[in-house]
């Protein structure tokens, strides 16, 4: 599929993400205009509506056949009918984009059998799990944690392969990602297990080594490492059965905006085709997103809410106007 159509799945995502955030500031009780649906289905859209479309999309690239942005398409109307006030046709596009995605990652698998596919298909099990959980009625929350953990790590083991580990390292990873699958029924285990595969990234991952470099290397693996700690902080309080609500915002705003916020300039030009050249003010918005939810999580919950969605904003649109000042330069940016 040409870049050019790529956009407008793009665009699907980004109205749930826009409309979600609106949803959960609305929760909270703030005098902002959002749609019933946004607001009482903030979770499903952050994350089928929105990050599901984005992963879907990234993956479909990568596969390289068409029938595989079925899934972006079918997550993001998925979103557009749950904004629309249609939840049980919005589930079902969003149990359809996860069913999807798990053939689009079984059919990377096939082309390359390793631990990294293995756990990306993992992943894609848990989205779909979760899924037909929310459709069924019944929460999805722990499926949807076990499909990003497993969804980041294989993702962070691929882009580590090369470096040489010990067989006991990788079969540690293994055992983690196993446990995931069996564990979301069971919070306070799972939250042992996200903690511990928290330890695992920040251990081996090779973002220890690139934060030692300058310019992009160094933010991307400022953006991991610090996305692990508020991992680690989400799985110790699930394990410890306290503050709920800061575990999974920990886990959903610090540890994926934090991957979200970090392989952005990786995946925009992979999926678009545009350059997304590095500059030391994209550190602006991740320091707003790491201060607001500390703010959220230690503090008050409404004042880091409003710092989380200020951030998540101010990411969007430096992001973009470093896009079009690339495309209006035609020149580097440092």
């Amino acid at each position: 599929m040409p870049p050019r159509w790529r956009l407008p799945l793009l665009v699907l995502g980004f109205a749930s993400l826009a409309l979600g955030v609106a949803g959960g500031l609305a929760r909270l009780g703030a005098s902002i205009p959002a749609p019933a649906g946004a607001i009482a289905l903030h979770g499903a859209l952050m994350v089928s509506g929105f990050l599901g479309t984005v992963i879907g999309l990234e993956r479909a690239v990568a596969l390289g056949h068409l029938w595989a942005y079925a899934a972006p398409l079918a997550s993001g109307l998925g979103g557009i009918c749950l904004l629309a006030g249609l939840a049980v046709p919005g589930f079902a596009l969003m149990v359809l984009a996860a069913a999807l995605l798990v053939a689009a990652s079984a059919a990377t698998f096939a082309r390359q059998r390793s631990l990294e596919m293995a756990t990306l298909l993992a992943g894609a099990l848990a989205w779909l799990a979760g899924n037909l959980f929310l459709l069924a009625g019944q929460p999805a929350v722990p499926w949807w944690i076990a499909f990003f953990a497993l969804t980041i790590g294989g993702e962070r083991l691929e882009l580590s392969r090369y470096l040489k580990r010990p067989p006991a390292v990788r079969f540690a990873f293994l055992l983690l990602a196993v446990l995931l699958l069996l564990t979301p029924l069971a919070p306070r285990l799972m939250g042992a297990v996200l903690l511990l595969l928290a330890l695992w990234l920040l251990a081996f991952d090779l973002a220890r080594i690139t934060v030692r470099q300058t310019a992009l290397p160094r933010y991307i693996a400022v953006c991991l490492l610090s996305g692990y700690a508020w991992l680690a902080l989400g799985g110790a309080l699930l394990a410890a059965a306290i503050a709920y609500d800061a575990a999974l915002h920990a886990i959903f705003v610090g540890f994926v905006f934090s991957m979200v916020f970090g392989h952005a300039p990786v995946i925009l030009p992979a999926v678009l085709r545009v350059s997304l050249p590095y500059s030391s003010v994209l550190y602006l918005p991740l320091a707003l997103l790491h201060a607001s939810l500390a703010i959220r999580v230690f503090v008050s919950v409404s004042v880091g809410a409003w710092g989380n969605a200020a951030a998540i904003a101010l990411f969007v649109a430096t992001a973009a106007t470093l896009v079009l000042s690339r495309a209006s330069s035609g020149r580097p940016r440092r």
